[in-house]
């Protein structure tokens, strides 16, 4: 059954639109304010808040003022908060499934996957909280003691992307939370309105006031400079493209600041000769067509053997030609919009390009004629290994199929780039599988499996794809420093 009009409207009642800071929510410093649209039909949704400079500050004062006390609260009270969140959350699913659906566009199945997906980061860093284990050991030459103690890294500035509306603010307070930090959360402005409703509901769960503060505004830079050129703030965690992550680790060692980067990609998916052609097809459409393609782990590439490259192409294109595109919240629904008219416009100069170079669109290759920002799911053929589509992240649901003639020349494709987040290998050789991730140069390998993001897993990548871990107990580490105490041992003069 198809969301009304008054599910809707009764929904966005509910978002918060101003500006959280110390626990309070406000309007912005002179007033401004931008919209939120909805990528299906290109109207307005909400106006939010929009955060000044001097509204950035004052979040940090508030993040500040009381990180000493948060750092000193008990690990299980600091877990308790975060279980509550993720009750709360998995509760809220069908607010925050649709909500997400509005303003990014992705289906409603899609949208509950997140939820569930976003809310584990609650559970699990409620769990890590409490195990976040330090060591005490003796020298090896006896005189000494070693005391080694995780403690909070202190103030963070949290910048989350459009495409993951709630995994990626979970994925990052999570953990900030758990370690001791407090937080500026700056969303991203195409997709504010789930992460102002979490942070409603982190409050709810007993976050105390000034803990997490969230600056919601249409523009980034009046918010992350001042803060970033602030000697208080003492990490800056960041998902979004590789220029601007570029940037602000410019801006932050001008600080030393410590910095989580989760950047672009440009994701291999490996179809080898002795591959279980129907599983990996299974796996392309969900590495592919996962948000619309719109993630940075989305196979970007399909590397086919030869041998059986048309008998893939043909089957994968026949289940991109199946999917239906429509509004999120239609029922029949199987893949969105595009976030914004330029994303559909950036994704089809793409499949231009290359079928100008002589590739062939197997399946879709077009805008679909109507309101919202809909692209046809593509598949193209016989792309040239030189071109354009292969070497820059598509985010659409365009799936370019190139060949390889053996294990060596896949390789040498899958690492021709500077990004290096995921990647995916479909073969029925184990011994393959552990030769070939041991010489990709990825962050993330996927072994005959098209989804492998799990909250308890590290997440991140290598080369231009960035720095750091989220999820898993390295997840934890990044909100961390570490301080070594060394102890005379009393028993030394007697050894």
């Amino acid at each position: 059954m198809s969301i009304t009009a008054q599910r809707e409207a009764e929904l966005l009642a509910k978002v918060p639109t101003g500006l959280l800071i110390n626990g309070e929510w406000r309007n912005a410093s002179d007033g401004g304010t931008f919209d939120v649209l909805d990528p299906a039909t290109g109207e307005k949704l909400l106006t939010l808040a929009s955060a000044t400079s001097e509204d950035a500050m004052a979040a940090l004062d508030a993040a500040d003022a009381v990180q000493a006390e948060w750092a000193l609260t008990a690990p299980r009270e600091r877990a308790e908060i975060l279980r509550r969140a993720f009750d709360l959350v998995t509760e809220r699913k069908d607010d925050f499934a649709l909500l997400m659906s509005l303003e990014m566009g992705k289906p409603l199945a899609e949208a509950y996957g997140e939820v569930t997906y976003g809310a584990e980061f609650l559970r699990w860093f409620s769990e890590e909280t409490v195990r976040h284990y330090g060591r005490y050991i003796t020298t090896p030459e006896g005189k000494n003691k070693v005391l080694v103690q995780h403690k909070p890294v202190g103030p963070c500035l949290l910048i989350t992307p459009w495409n993951f509306p709630l995994a990626m603010a979970t994925r990052k307070v999570g953990p900030a939370v758990a370690a001791g930090c407090t937080m500026v959360l700056k969303p991203a402005k195409l997709t504010p309105l789930t992460s102002q409703l979490f942070a409603a509901t982190m409050m709810e769960a007993g976050l105390p006031a000034g803990v997490l503060n969230v600056v919601s505004g249409a523009s980034a830079s009046k918010i992350s400079g001042p803060l970033m050129a602030d000697d208080r703030l003492r990490k800056v965690s960041f998902t979004g493209s590789t220029p601007v992550g570029k940037q602000l680790m410019k801006d932050a060692a001008d600080k030393v600041l410590r910095t989580s980067m989760e950047l672009g990609g440009n994701a291999p998916f490996i179809v080898f000769e002795d591959a279980d052609l129907d599983a990996a097809v299974e796996g392309a459409m969900a590495a592919k067509m996962r948000n619309m393609g719109e993630a940075c782990t989305a196979a970007n590439r399909f590397l086919v053997h030869e041998d059986v490259a048309e008998e893939f192409t043909a089957k994968f294109a026949a289940a991109m030609k199946a999917l239906k595109p429509g509004r999120g919240t239609e029922a029949d629904t199987t893949v969105g919009p595009l976030v914004e008219e330029k994303a559909r416009d950036e994704v089809h100069s793409l499949v231009e390009a290359a079928v100008a170079a002589g590739a062939t669109a197997v399946t879709g290759g077009a805008p679909v004629e109507g309101p919202g920002y809909f692209y046809q799911p593509t598949v193209l053929a016989n792309v040239a290994n030189d071109a354009k589509i292969l070497s820059q992240e598509i985010f659409g649901p365009v799936a370019p199929v190139t060949t390889f003639k053996d294990e060596a020349q896949a390789i040498k494709l899958a690492n021709s780039t500077e990004y290096g987040l995921a990647s995916y290998i479909y073969s029925q050789d184990l011994n393959r599988m552990f030769r070939v991730s041991e010489q990709i140069e990825f962050g993330l390998v996927g072994f005959n499996a098209g989804v492998i993001s799990n909250a308890a897993a590290p997440f991140g990548g290598v080369k231009q794809s960035g720095l750091g871990r989220e999820g898993g107990a390295e997840g934890l580490e990044e909100y961390t420093t570490v301080q070594y105490i060394g102890i005379a041992d009393p028993y030394a003069a007697k050894k």
